[in-house]
């Protein structure tokens, strides 16, 4: 699940910031009252921070004890601060009991012929470029296991 919120976080650019004080970063001079945009998704891709940025590898995560909080600047999928994501606990949980339920719940099979591709199309929200179609299979020998 982190893997797929670094590769695919949700917002590409957190909500903005105002600086309350002039103050130089990284060596650039940000003025007193400046809108600041904070670019998760290139942070999440710096090839300085992550080993092979663009592959997906949740192994790069058992070693290094990353949270959600956003004590990392290297690691902000629900963003930092006061501004945090006030449905971070609600979104992991969420998040990892949908993925279990489907993925023990059901066999997916894509069309034949078709890859997966994940390819995104930049906007306020990131999403597939091309949608992806992937059909259930019920795996569960008793259907009343589904209700």
């Amino acid at each position: 699940m982190k893997e797929t919120l670094r590769l695919q976080t949700i917002l590409p650019l957190l909500v903005p910031r105002r600086s309350s004080e002039t103050t130089v970063v990284g060596g650039f001079t940000i003025p007193k009252d400046s809108k600041i945009f904070i670019n998760v998704w290139a942070i999440h891709r710096n090839p300085n921070v992550w080993e092979n940025p663009l592959k997906f590898d949740p192994d790069r995560f058992l070693d290094k004890s990353y949270d959600f909080k956003g004590n990392d600047s290297n690691y902000l999928p629900f963003g930092s601060g006061r501004r945090i994501c006030v449905g971070m606990a609600m979104g992991e949980r969420v998040v990892l009991y949908n993925l279990a339920t489907f993925l023990h719940s059901f066999d997916w099979k894509i069309p034949q012929g078709e890859t997966v591709e994940v390819e995104e199309k930049f906007g306020i929200v990131l999403e597939l470029k091309n949608p992806l179609v992937a059909t259930p299979v019920l795996r569960l020998s008793d259907p009343n296991l589904y209700l």
